[in-house]
């Protein structure tokens, strides 16, 4: 049988595609799963130590910070920080930009990141995972700053997520189609393990919290009423698989198709994801596996950040469950 490759084996891969390639962007991508293999191994002895369980504060978004949240945030500054790759960040965590500090050199490139997305079902034994989305910088003011990070997902250099759960898994796309590599414990490296990610034009699965389906606009509450309708030739109905980790849900509906749903409704009109740490990095990676992601009206990638901690509703997925959802969303159902 012949080896698979590792992540790094096939960052360099990739990087050798791209004359006049550097090798900064390979090493920001290898600092991210370092990052991650650090994340990983407190993850999984959570239960061991005292690192479970509420920190007692609130992030800039209001919500509950757990104590996870905090060392997984740490631990990507600090890895990051240090690699001369970043010229700033920003994480969901934290209310501003991240700068970097003088004695560490500046690079060319912007994250972002959501450190432990799904962290309240930490404490459960539920899946949990981090997001990250990368930029070049986009001006020439100070490094790092609201120019560089308030892009569009439409320039996203690259985005991709790790999944804390059964497996560790490191899915990423740098434009050239979605990767996925699972963590061998034995050697510490991430192994290409899902190459070349296509997810099904349409799914049989819905993810959404219903128990806010009476919050929600009628076009989204008769989407889903559609969706549990018996009609074979359509495949309806649906299943219903919602575990509450964004991260964790994409990733199921990305391998065996399906939508996940999030909509506006009359506590968050807005919307209640990020755009910049959740929503536009999973666009991204939904894009490149052939599935879409809208607010049911616009293209996520091509919704303009006014703010680092922007909300937007999100439905992202299988490419013609996504359409049909904006078909209700207008009011032209089938």
């Amino acid at each position: 049988m012949a080896r698979r490759l590792t992540l790094t084996e096939f960052i360099i891969e990739e990087q050798r595609m791209h004359p006049g390639a550097t090798g900064d962007f390979t090493g920001l991508l290898s600092d991210i799963a370092l990052a991650a293999k650090l994340i990983a191994r407190e993850v999984r002895s959570a239960g061991l130590g005292d690192i479970l369980g509420a920190s007692g504060s609130t992030n800039v978004s209001g919500d509950e910070v757990k104590k996870l949240d905090l060392f997984a945030d740490e631990t990507l500054v600090n890895v990051l920080e240090r690699g001369g790759h970043l010229a700033g960040m920003a994480s969901e965590e934290r209310e501003g930009p991240i700068p970097i500090p003088e004695e560490y050199p500046a690079g060319k490139y912007v994250v972002l990141f959501d450190p432990l997305d799904g962290s309240s079902n930490i404490d459960a034994n539920v899946g949990v995972g981090t997001i990250f989305s990368i930029f070049g910088r986009a001006g020439e003011g100070a490094r790092g700053g609201l120019e560089d990070l308030l892009q569009p997902g439409n320039r996203l250099l690259a985005s991709g997520y790790v999944i804390y759960g059964s497996s560790t898994v490191f899915v990423y796309t740098t434009g050239f189609g979605v990767h996925g590599f699972t963590l061998d414990p034995t050697i510490g490296e991430f192994i290409l393990s899902h190459d070349a990610i296509e997810t099904p034009e349409r799914g049989k699965i819905l993810s959404a919290n219903e128990g806010n389906l009476s919050l929600w606009p009628e076009g989204a509450r008769a989407y889903v009423s559609y969706l549990k309708e018996e009609d074979s030739a359509s495949g309806r109905p649906y299943r219903s698989r919602y575990v509450g980790s964004l991260v964790v849900d994409f990733h199921r509906n990305l391998l065996h198709g399906g939508i996940f749903l999030y909509p506006e409704d009359s506590r968050n009109p807005k919307g209640k994801l990020r755009l910049l740490y959740e929503a536009a990095p999973l666009a991204f990676v939904a894009e490149q596996a052939g599935g879409l992601a809208s607010t049911g009206r616009d293209r996520i990638l091509d919704v303009v950040p006014s703010s680092l901690h922007q909300r937007v509703p999100l439905a992202i997925g299988s490419a013609k469950d996504v359409r049909l959802y904006e078909r209700f969303v207008r009011g032209d159902r089938p």
